[in-house]
């Protein structure tokens, strides 16, 4: 779904996108204010609603997961200056977490047997099938760029180191927030 709504906005309107993400996350502020304080009279109201969506890094205090998908998606566009000589640079929250993340856990839950580790749910298969689904996407995604009038000159070798150190990263450090791998992603793209 984020792919779907990011990704045409931030190739034909990237200022306005800038603009949408910016008024999302002031929401997002305000209606965590509203919760934890318990304003009257949707205080209690915004608290049950929100959850609903809550996982295991959100705490009973803070409700995390919203900010955390949409600074992921927001953060790598914030930090690019518009299109440099890295085009896929501000693309790297919404395939990173809208294909990447998605590919994995949908191969990882269906096929995936080899687990990371012991404890963990992240499989082998659910990392390859994360950073295959993002170099397919990159290799839709430049000459896409290319016929719009933006310069490519992504190296393909850098494409792929960054591609799988974030997939790796991200299969190792299942506890962290989903802001950090975009950034880990954006970062080497950007090397």
């Amino acid at each position: 779904m984020a792919v779907l709504m990011f990704l045409p906005a931030l190739i034909f309107q990237p200022k306005f996108l800038d603009l949408a993400f910016g008024v999302a996350l002031a929401g997002f502020l305000v209606l965590e204010i509203i919760r934890v304080w318990r304003v009257w009279p949707l205080g209690q109201l915004v608290h049950q609603f929100m959850n609903a969506f809550t996982d295991h890094r959100d705490s009973d205090l803070l409700i995390v997961s919203h900010f955390s998908l949409l600074l992921g998606c927001a953060l790598p566009i914030w930090m690019s200056s518009g299109f440099n000589d890295r085009p896929l640079a501000p693309f790297a929250g919404i395939l990173s977490l809208g294909i990447g993340d998605t590919m994995a856990s949908m191969v990882g839950h269906k096929y995936g047997v080899l687990r990371w580790s012991k404890t963990g749910k992240k499989t082998v298969e659910g990392t390859a099938a994360g950073i295959t689904s993002v170099l397919a996407a990159c290799s839709v995604l430049l000459p896409l760029l290319a016929t719009t009038g933006y310069i490519f000159t992504q190296h393909w070798l850098s494409l792929l180191i960054a591609v799988t150190v974030s997939g790796l990263l991200e299969a190792y450090t299942a506890q962290l927030d989903n802001a950090f791998i975009p950034l880990v992603f954006y970062s080497l793209l950007c090397l």
